[in-house]
């Protein structure tokens, strides 16, 4: 007995096509999987700027005083905020006279997983700073070029003339 040719009809579309679907998902998953990876970049990026913002409000009545530094926190998680505002994306600020961490929660439009049901991806990412005394010069260590040398060279911040300490750019003194 000789098998019937048509009984294998529509067995390689059926084949085809369920092959064809794992390929789209798969080029989904690659495709959306990369860019919710970017959007996690970018998002720690954002946490971290909008910290260092936060961490630029520097009691100065008390720096001046005693030369403690430390942040007011209620300014410091407004620039944080306001710094997480210029970016799209929400967020949280929270700030102690030592720390200013930030939250930010950005959302991601997918490319083919919206063909899936999946129309966006949520990524978090999480920033801290604390403020620091600006470097004068480098510290020497033992055998280095820098051990007897009177010009610490590129890495001297510039000093703020009223207080001796300062962090700058260009020779100017940010307060």
């Amino acid at each position: 007995m000789t098998p019937d040719p048509r009984a294998d009809r529509g067995q390689i579309t059926v084949f085809v096509v369920l092959l064809t679907a794992a390929v789209v998902m798969f080029a989904a998953l690659v495709l959306d999987g990369g860019l919710a990876l970017a959007a996690k970049v970018r998002a720690i990026g954002e946490a971290q700027e909008a910290a260092r913002s936060g961490a630029q409000a520097i009691d100065l009545a008390a720096y001046r005083q005693d030369g403690t530094v430390r942040l007011v926190p209620d300014q410091a998680r407004e620039r944080a905020r306001t710094y997480l505002s210029t970016t799209g994306d929400s967020g949280t600020a929270t700030a102690t006279t030592d720390t200013v961490t930030v939250t930010v929660i950005a959302r991601h439009r997918t490319q083919l997983l919206g063909l899936l049901g999946v129309e966006t991806l949520t990524v978090t990412a999480t920033g801290s700073a604390h403020p620091v005394r600006g470097v004068e010069a480098p510290e020497p260590q033992a055998g280095s070029r820098w051990s007897n040398a009177t010009s610490p060279g590129p890495y001297t911040a510039t000093a703020d003339t009223h207080t001796g300490q300062g962090m700058s750019s260009g020779g100017q003194a940010f307060w």
